[in-house]
């Protein structure tokens, strides 16, 4: 058995891009902010679409215990913190411990009868967080199984869309639930696939927990030894629906949560801020693209998130094609890595960019047209269109529907000035 000092790597980094497309930031469209931001120290993150919680990851910058924001150090990589708004979620300071070994007991005693191999574990005090890996044999196939915990604000949109299911005209996956519980808790199991373009049939189903208190808890299972470069081993995965919820409900997950301890900043830090950053709403986002759409296409669905991204499916009649924008405010200090010296920049001051380029979910034969604005302010509006009406299927037709002109027209709008006001 292998407890907290094994060399486990951090299953939130693994499991961010997951995260990150199916609670909304699937979108290409800010992939280049994703990095810019990553690589911006001290700074507040200015790309709020962010699983909140406790652990780091390399390169990201997340919302950490206590309301910080946690960014890659110089110290060796080591998380530092920088101010941030007060949370109302609560610390772990005056809990014990729970050990790596402890956490990987309480999976194992979880799971039905079975093999266990290839234990991996992290204490509550490690550094990147607590979580306990391992791989479960039933006699059905290995399957590996994982647990991940940590804190996150209960009333956030972060906690609102990772106990959402994700629309499925983003997301390809076989089934999903959301379900409130008798305590409050916000419980999501979905079912779906490692590969959402099913390059590869190996399938990934989780339950994620957020308790009224703030503790979050992730249990993950695959129908193979690995998550990734393994071949299938069982039809499924071993835990059925049921049994997910059951293991990703116990109440020692909850009790090493609160055994995290909290975050003490290094050296010299601000005041907190409680001015919140303005937000476009995700409604608003909607109606205005809609509005802006050039005549000739029509709408067969739409959908988007709380604050900042929308998208709609239109037909011109030659194929469906899917249009998604993201509206952010002040992204000025990621500017000159999103912007580069090939940029135009207007008489107002306004930088534009546009691009060609593939999808990136493996839609065979998928193309990405974009149009990234930044305003002298650092409001940035950019938009996006593929010539297929999903990422993660193949094209539909050979162009998308809006022409880079109608996407620079788009972007350029005076009317996303109003929504962040």
């Amino acid at each position: 058995m292998h407890a907290e000092n094994s060399p486990v790597e951090d299953p939130f980094e693994e499991r961010l891009g997951e995260a990150l497309r199916h609670a909304g930031d699937t979108f290409d469209t800010d992939r280049r902010a994703l990095a810019a931001a990553g690589q911006t120290r001290g700074r507040r993150l200015r790309l709020r679409r962010r699983i909140a919680i406790t652990g780091s990851v390399a390169g990201l910058a997340l919302v950490g215990v206590g309301g910080a924001q946690l960014v890659p150090g110089a110290d060796g990589g080591q998380p530092q913190q920088s101010a941030a708004s007060p949370s109302r979620v609560r610390t772990g300071s005056h809990a014990s411990e729970v050990s790596g070994a402890e956490l990987l007991r309480t999976l194992e005693g979880l799971l039905p009868s079975g093999k266990f191999s290839g234990e991996q574990a992290r204490s509550t005090s490690h550094v990147l967080g607590p979580t306990a890996h391992l791989v479960y044999d039933d006699g059905h196939g290995k399957a590996a199984v994982e647990v991940g915990l940590g804190r996150i604000d209960p009333g956030s949109q972060m906690a609102r869309e990772s106990t959402t299911c994700p629309d499925k005209n983003l997301v390809s996956y076989d089934a999903c639930t959301a379900s409130k519980l008798a305590d409050g808790s916000a419980l999501m199991i979905f079912q779906g696939y490692e590969y959402p373009d099913r390059r590869v049939d190996t399938k990934h189903w989780y339950a994620q927990l957020v308790t009224p208190k703030g503790q979050q808890v992730s249990v993950y299972e695959w129908n193979a030894a690995a998550e990734k470069d393994s071949p299938v081993s069982r039809a499924n995965p071993p835990l059925s629906p049921a049994q997910l919820k059951t293991v990703v409900t116990a109440a020692a997950w909850r009790t090493a949560v609160d055994a995290i301890p909290e975050k003490k900043a290094k050296g010299k830090t601000t005041a907190p801020s409680t001015a919140p950053l303005p937000s476009a709403d995700g409604k608003a986002v909607r109606s205005t693209l809609v509005s802006l759409l050039p005549k000739g296409v029509e709408v067969k669905a739409q959908g988007g998130q709380e604050s900042e991204y929308a998208y709609v499916i239109v037909d011109d009649g030659k194929g469906r094609s899917l249009v998604q924008i993201n509206v952010q405010a002040d992204m000025s200090d990621v500017e000159g890595q999103l912007f580069g010296s090939d940029a135009e920049t207007l008489p107002d001051g306004t930088k534009v960019t546009t691009r060609k380029e593939p999808g990136e979910k493996g839609g065979t034969g998928v193309v990405m047209w974009t149009a990234d604005t930044i305003r002298t302010d650092g409001m940035r509006v950019v938009v996006s269109a593929f010539n297929s009406g999903n990422q993660e299927t193949a094209a539909t037709r050979a162009t998308p529907a809006l022409t880079m002109e109608e996407l620079r027209t788009i972007a350029l709008s005076p009317k996303w000035r109003t929504l962040l006001k």
